[in-house]
């Protein structure tokens, strides 16, 4: 939707990310500093490296990273790491600011709606929503007990007291159902059955999604129809940390001895950025399939895909340059005629992006579909 001039959202007097009129009495209401623990690590969104803040020890820093727009880790390693250090994944995590006011517009609530929250985090999600719904319509769950008690305890300081419940998010909370909001700060690979059973008809869920084939999602929102379905576009393409019962789980090395097929193709290789519109919308195509790319000297890369069902790969590499390139394929599943056939689609689509996609949930599964729900792809 656009908005006329003298409606914009517009960064508030010392914040530097734009906050829709609704929404901005929350924001100036909870500070995101209420909810961080004392040690933090300040993400880099270009370097993707993440830099540790002790507030004891630095605390200035400490205090502009809480108030910059940037994403702040706050565990690593589901918990198990230990020290200043950053870890190996992160697993939790306080949003961009930015992103966080964004989502919570695009969630469309109004007074006196119940919501549902996946993934309560720091707590500080919960608090703004229930600074303008009240504390009876909010319920956030989240799987980890250290990061919900001390959602919990952070939540009480700041004065707000929303259900907070320990528990899985993909079982949703039935004991508050029916909700006329669902809404995850985490990433999914499949929309759980019991969100679209727990949501009123008419209501949404508003969600990270996206498939195996690449780390990034995109942000959809699902109005729950009758008969346990649900459809709606993509808004925008984000990256979240993935539920734990979803995450990726590489396949093994396939077993030797089968044949690999070689042959050569002028195809060419879309960017594969995190956020450009070819992986996003390819993995809605290439069911059950995650891929890498591997840089050489000179320029050079290889497309690796695998499948995540059957043991079969792909590889193909690309030297600028040359108009022709070598596929090497194995195992039953015809990987790499899989991926040219998408990316023909693609390229017949007009290189559509992700606000030109949508997603229809059914008591089956899920698929996706081009410009209008009728045009499955």
């Amino acid at each position: 939707m656009t908005l006329a001039p003298e409606q914009e959202d517009r960064p508030a007097p010392g914040r530097s990310f734009p906050v829709a009129d609704a929404w901005a009495p929350a924001f100036d209401a909870v500070s995101r500093s209420l909810f961080l623990p004392d040690l933090i690590w300040a993400h880099d969104m270009a370097t993707g490296t993440s830099r540790p803040l002790a507030r004891t020890g630095d605390g200035p820093g400490w205090l502009a990273a809480a108030a910059a727009d940037i994403p702040i880790v706050t565990q690593w390693d589901d918990g198990e790491h230990q020290g200043a250090k950053p870890g190996t994944v992160p697993t939790s995590s306080a949003s961009m600011p930015s992103l966080v006011a964004s989502m919570l517009d695009d969630l469309q609530v109004e007074p006196g709606m119940r919501v549902l929250e996946q993934g309560t985090g720091t707590g500080w999600n919960a608090a703004l929503l229930a600074h303008r719904l009240g504390d009876a319509n909010v319920t956030t769950v989240e799987i980890d007990p250290q990061i919900s008690a001390q959602a919990r305890a952070a939540l009480e300081r700041a004065g707000y007291r929303p259900t907070v419940v320990c528990a899985d998010g993909a079982l949703g909370w039935k004991d508050g159902a029916p909700y006329d909001r669902i809404t995850a700060t985490y990433g999914l690979r499949e929309i759980p059955r019991a969100w679209i059973e727990q949501t009123r008809p008419g209501g949404l869920i508003l969600a990270p999604f996206g498939t195996h084939y690449s780390n990034a999602d995109a942000l959809v929102r699902l109005t729950v129809h009758g008969e346990g379905t649900a459809t709606g576009p993509f808004l925008q393409p984000v990256e979240f940390m993935k539920m734990r019962s979803q995450r990726l789980r590489w396949p093994q090395n396939p077993p030797d001895g089968g044949t690999v097929a070689e042959h050569a193709t002028t195809a060419g290789l879309p960017p594969h950025g995190k956020f450009d519109p070819f992986p996003l919308a390819a993995g809605l195509r290439l069911r059950d399939v995650t891929h890498a790319v591997q840089p050489h000297d000179g320029g050079a890369r290889t497309l690796w895909l695998y499948s995540l069902t059957t043991p079969a790969w792909a590889a193909a590499t690309f030297r600028d340059g040359d108009t022709v390139h070598q596929v090497r394929q194995y195992g039953g599943r015809r990987l790499w005629d899989e991926f040219e056939a998408t990316l023909a689609w693609w390229h017949d689509a007009g290189q559509p992006s992700i606000d030109r996609l949508g997603l229809t949930v059914t008591p089956s599964g899920w698929n996706a579909w081009l410009d209008d729900p009728t045009q499955a792809i």
